[in-house]
């Protein structure tokens, strides 16, 4: 995989804490480095996304080339999502399908992927981050419309 960034940060809760295990053991060729949480004792989204989030926040927002870009995995996906676009500069992206992944990163250039594992298959989400982290931001009239956000 010809790669567009150096670093991925992986980051779950508890709820997300098994498949962020299958990531890190399924993906060994991306350069993955794990935020936490350790292991399945309770802990609170948020904490991790903005611990994720803080490794990424400063880079620009219109670039179609990133140092690091992020993955977070909640129960929902939708948690993380939530806490991790309250920051500048972060586009985080719930996704649920292969289409929805690669549409983030072309229209919208997503620097964060969110993933639900209570509402995903593990093979659907490894798929998703497969094409998530080939897709390449298109650009273009998306440029301005990023902008905007």
């Amino acid at each position: 995989m010809s790669l567009f960034f150096q670093t991925i940060y992986i980051a779950s809760d508890h709820a997300g804490f098994d498949l962020k295990s299958k990531v890190l053991q399924h993906f060994k060729d991306l350069p993955l480095v794990d935020l936490g949480c350790p292991n399945k004792e309770r802990v609170d989204y948020p904490d991790y996304a903005h611990k994720l989030v803080q490794k990424i926040a400063l880079e620009p927002s219109d670039s179609a080339t990133f140092k690091s870009m992020g993955i977070l995995i909640c129960g929902s996906g939708q948690g993380v999502a939530m806490a991790a676009n309250k920051e500048a500069h972060i586009r985080a992206a719930l996704c649920w399908n292969k289409e929805s992944a690669e549409l983030s990163r072309l229209h919208n250039n997503a620097n964060i992927l969110c993933l639900g594992e209570r509402l995903i298959e593990e093979k659907t989400a490894l798929e998703i981050i497969d094409v998530f982290f080939k897709t390449q931001f298109e650009g273009g009239r998306h440029a301005d419309r990023v902008k905007k956000i």
